[in-house]
């Protein structure tokens, strides 16, 4: 039985429904368990216990060391439990599993970093490029928890906003990464809620004020450097006012603060603006630090380099979707809309692939000739769109939850050549 499936069935009526934690003023802070979700809030603490053990807070290796003495008595009551095996269970023979992985972290690591909002861990696979060593993770989805558990063996911590989250946080990191939600911010988003007649922005009571989230965690913590992505739209976003309010936040932290809007399109086959935001500690930099963004080149890749020369039918549109998608088009073209299907040229690149590319794929469709209806990619073909390698598992979900966490992603490729010209300022190799 998997172990996710395992740490489910154990009897959590003797866990603490809250603890005591110290603050470094003396205080206690009470710190409560989220009910159902508690044996999440278990594997997380287990596998950020097993592949950091030296850089975790005390708390959580006490907590950690707890969790796995309740897992192995459940899992083999008749044997008795030394503290050597607590300490190091790998030494035993077990959790073997959360290492045998396509990415696991660099022995010999060069600096540390924290990914919040982690998704599918585009932001993870960059960094690890650069020979970052990941120290906690955090992402709320549950279905992007388990594609990034089969990837890098380690359980994401649950919702940031909460303060038992945050307190499971490592005191000390080089590099805070976030691509926090943008749907606040989107032209997409913006649009959809203003039809609603909902706010947007930072008054949008559920996602829009995640930024002072991540401001919250820079402050407490510090950290060299950060890189956040985000919406082209957040710039013009409330006529400039909210980027304006997070600049201003930033640099209030005393943070020197780089930002541009980039194209995913010189790495892949997509067209795909962001805007990378980039902030070192002036502190101890002094706003020396030697830091550009990296010059981006034409495309490369078409739509052809990404595609399986064989596909499974079920990809292929059926007669009464094509022909929907094809009457709306017309309907809004006759309107002079230019709302449609975005047919791909295979020489070309592609629209921009969003979170809803389930529902019909309609923006980024492959044609397949004349006697048959177009395709949608199918997740694999989504996630090399991204970037992702082929040894990316993107099969452990559904492909409905894999193409919304694609949608969701970073250009991994992207992100990799903005993380270089970050770690080379961090680690002033670049002077």
């Amino acid at each position: 039985m998997p172990i996710y499936k395992m740490l489910q069935e154990i009897n959590l009526k003797n866990f603490p429904e809250k603890i005591s934690v110290p603050k470094a003023t003396g205080e206690k802070l009470q710190v409560y368990y989220y009910g159902p979700k508690s044996y999440d809030n278990q594997l997380a603490l287990i596998t950020h216990y097993l592949h950091n053990k030296e850089l975790t807070k005390e708390l959580s290796r006490q907590q950690a060391i707890k969790f796995l003495r309740e897992y192995i008595e459940y899992k083999f009551p008749k044997i008795k439990i030394a503290d050597n095996i607590l300490h190091d269970p790998l030494q035993a023979g077990l959790f073997g599993d959360f290492f045998h992985i396509p990415f696991p972290d660099p022995i010999n690591y060069r600096f540390t970093f924290v990914d919040l909002f982690a998704g599918m861990g585009g932001f993870r696979l960059a960094m690890r490029e650069q020979g970052g060593k990941c120290v906690f993770s955090s992402e709320w989805n549950s279905f992007a928890q388990k594609t990034y558990m089969a990837n890098f063996g380690e359980m994401p911590f649950g919702d940031i906003t909460k303060e038992e989250t945050k307190q499971y946080i490592p005191n000390n990191f080089d590099v805070l990464c976030a691509g926090f939600p943008c749907q606040p911010f989107s032209i997409a988003g913006v649009s959809k809620k203003n039809s609603l007649g909902r706010e947007t922005g930072f008054k949008d009571k559920t996602q829009g004020t995640l930024f002072f989230e991540v401001a919250d965690i820079i402050n407490r913590h510090r950290p060299k450097a950060f890189y956040l992505e985000n919406v082209k739209n957040l710039i013009s976003h409330n006529k400039g006012n909210t980027f304006k309010v997070i600049t201003d936040t930033l640099e209030e932290l005393e943070y020197s603060i780089y930002y541009q809007v980039m194209d995913g399109k010189a790495f892949v086959p997509q067209h795909r603006e962001r805007i990378m935001i980039v902030g070192f500690d002036n502190r101890l930099y002094h706003g020396h630090e030697n830091f550009t963004f990296p010059e981006l080149g034409e495309p490369t890749l078409k739509i052809r380099d990404i595609l399986d020369d064989d596909t499974d039918p079920k990809y292929t549109l059926t007669n009464k979707l094509w022909e929907y998608l094809q009457t709306y088009a017309d309907k809004h073209k006759a309107k002079g809309n230019g709302f449609g299907y975005g047919l791909v040229d295979l020489n070309g690149i592609s629209r921009t692939l969003s979170a809803r590319y389930y529902k019909d794929g309609s923006e980024i469709l492959i044609p397949q000739g004349d006697k048959s209806n177009p395709r949608r990619l199918t997740p694999r073909e989504c996630a090399r769109l991204m970037g992702y390698p082929d040894n990316y598992i993107i099969d452990s979900v559904s492909d409905l939850q894999a193409y919304r966490q694609c949608g969701n992603s970073v250009v991994v490729p992207l992100i990799t050549a903005v993380s270089e010209q970050l770690v080379n300022a961090m680690l002033m190799e670049n002077l």
